[in-house]
């Protein structure tokens, strides 16, 4: 059963006054629309039967934070516990319990079957690309440096999350990928060199923008398709975005 619950603040969360304004979570919480992920999930859950759910939205937040700290199921539960800006994040008052760690998995196993962490990841990206707390790869934060999963890398990840939102985003409105547009994706993880695998992602994505304008799909008629199209060149053609490296958020 899926279940949204108010958070009610209590007496302790004075606590989280301080957590300093520029915090990156901050940042994130209050320029990104998290709403998407119980929009996202609801056909994964039954709305009346069953015993309560966990919120997916906070599940989904605490896969999120296994991203940006690079941290395992035991541990991002255990450093939620002694955080509070990761409680804060989460939308918990500093007194609540977290989930047991075995729960994400569940959650992945079960809930995650139509999306996965990273098309939420890939969503929380796009709204801080349209904010513009996202330049090229890094966040516009003053004096707030954080180790994340995302200082390397990060463009190849993106660039190929955007290579498969345009996809998606035809099957969805097409009702099939041309068959143009089917081939392999390039293993980033594989190429040793930085640089070479900014390039061969980009190359990749450029390819498929081409085939996709190419294609006998009709983007006029396909809004949505469109507009993951054209945001990918966008981003594509940010010089700060290939230039300016995966250093920090």
């Amino acid at each position: 059963m899926l279940k949204n619950v108010p958070h009610q603040l209590s007496i302790y969360s004075v606590l989280y006054d301080k957590i300093p304004s520029n915090h990156i979570l901050k940042i994130i919480a209050g320029n990104v629309d998290f709403s998407f992920i119980n929009e996202l999930l609801k056909d994964s859950y039954c709305q009346h039967l069953g015993r309560p759910a966990k919120e997916p939205e906070m599940l989904a937040k605490i896969l999120i934070l296994q991203y940006l700290y690079n941290l395992s199921d035991v541990k991002v539960i255990e450093e939620a516990r002694l955080n509070l800006a990761y409680m804060w994040f989460l939308g918990l008052n500093p007194e609540e319990d977290l989930p047991d760690a075995s729960l994400l998995a569940k959650f992945r196993k079960h809930r995650l079957k139509e999306t996965s962490v990273d098309d939420m990841i890939q969503e929380v990206v796009r709204q801080c690309v349209e904010k513009g707390i996202i330049k090229g790869t890094g966040l516009s934060i003053d004096a707030t440096h954080t180790q994340a999963n995302t200082k390397k890398k990060v463009p190849e990840r993106i660039m190929k999350h955007l290579g498969r939102r345009i996809i998606r985003a035809i099957e969805k409105e097409n009702g099939v990928i041309p068959a143009e547009l089917i081939s392999e994706v390039p293993d980033y993880k594989l190429i040793e060199d930085h640089n070479e695998a900014k390039q061969k992602m980009k190359s990749y994505v450029e390819e498929l923008i081409r085939k996709t304008r190419n294609s006998h799909v009709d983007l006029s008629i396909l809004p949505n398709s469109q507009q993951a199209v054209n945001e990918t060149k966008e981003i594509l053609e940010d010089q700060e975005f290939m230039v300016k490296g995966s250093d920090h958020w």
